[in-house]
């Protein structure tokens, strides 16, 4: 049986705490930030945790 190999795409994306939830960087702050006021783009800059319904997948990829 092969090794299981972790999908760097999702490893680029997602980094695992100490206490097992998942980090994950916002949508939406790559373009057209002109629109977007001063307040949500501070709150997009922080890290945010994966949806509880999503973490078992993101492990799956992530081979842990």
């Amino acid at each position: 049986m092969p090794k299981m190999k972790t999908h760097r795409g999702a490893a680029k994306r997602f980094k695992i705490k100490k206490n097992g939830s998942i980090k994950r960087g916002s949508a939406f702050r790559s373009h057209i930030l002109t629109k977007k006021d001063q307040k949500r783009k501070v709150e997009l800059r922080k890290p945010q945790t994966v949806n509880s319904v999503d973490v078992k997948e993101v492990r799956e990829l992530l081979g842990k």
